[in-house]
């Protein structure tokens, strides 16, 4: 079972966006992928506070969905589509939300991202929760590549949120982590935080992110990648627009958790 992240460098309009998430999906497509991923915000990133709103849409109706699907169908494969913006309850605020479609383009998941990203280090600040209404329901869906879990960027820091995913007698088999890791925070942890979930819940982790200088000048970390259930890193991407695939080895899965059965022991 083949796995792609899609990494990107998305700018602040969402028709090149999608131009450019339309051709990489198709590049994944073609070299065997069943499974892929986009990064958080793909259809549009640093934009102003207004032009995130402006591109918000309603539930199940809106052209950032309807590519979502489109894609899904036409290369008959999973999709999850990094984060899209989404009505919030709160008409100033919009959701950060991420949606799975099958291979017929039908939505089998949706996960509004939970935890919000502050960060404030003189002149990089960042305060998600001041135009992001966050989430409350954990997601996790099963499919014929396994039990697959959902969370966004920020969230990668709360080990919780991954453990509340799987029930002791069906554990998750794939974690999908879109983001948009800044490049301060993610030079320090994002690699050390994804190898600790593949590792903790014994898994693969596949991490598609936002990768390089945005025309707005945000620097994001990039450095997508594929990580087995023993926490070796499969395959990745530093820096640039690209696809990332690795193999999903059922069989990995089941000697990781049959040499080490940690998720056995588990107490609490």
């Amino acid at each position: 079972m083949k796995l792609a992240a899609i990494q990107m460098i998305s700018g602040p309009d969402v028709a090149p966006n999608l131009a450019t998430a339309g051709r990489l999906i198709a590049e994944a497509a073609a070299g065997g992928a069943q499974l892929v991923a986009l990064p958080e915000y793909f259809p549009l990133i640093g934009a102003t506070d207004a032009d995130r709103l402006a591109a918000r849409e309603t539930d199940g109706s809106g052209p950032i969905q309807d590519f979502l699907a489109d894609a899904a169908r036409q290369h008959n494969l999973w999709l999850v589509g990094g984060s899209i913006p989404l009505v919030a309850n709160d008409p100033a605020k919009l959701r950060n939300t991420c949606l799975v479609f099958d291979p017929q383009g039908r939505r089998v998941a949706r996960y509004d991202k939970i935890h919000l990203f502050g960060f404030n280090k003189g002149e990089e600040a960042y305060d998600e929760g001041a135009t992001i209404e966050r989430g409350d329901q954990v997601v996790a869906f099963d499919s014929p590549l396994g039990r697959i879990g959902i969370a966004i960027c920020y969230d990668l820091r709360f080990p919780e949120l991954f453990r509340a995913m799987a029930q002791l007698q069906n554990p998750v088999d794939l974690l999908v982590l879109p983001a948009a890791f800044t490049e301060t925070t993610g030079r320090a942890h994002w690699e050390l935080l994804l190898r600790a979930r593949a590792v903790e819940n014994q898994c693969y982790v596949l991490a598609a992110a936002q990768g390089g200088r945005h025309p707005t000048g945000r620097m994001t970390h990039g450095n997508s990648m594929i990580i087995d259930p023993w926490g070796e890193v499969l395959a990745r991407m530093d820096k640039g627009e690209g696809v990332v695939m690795a193999e999903l080895d059922r069989q990995r899965l089941v000697d990781t958790r049959t040499t080490l059965p940690a998720l056995k022991h588990r107490i609490l």
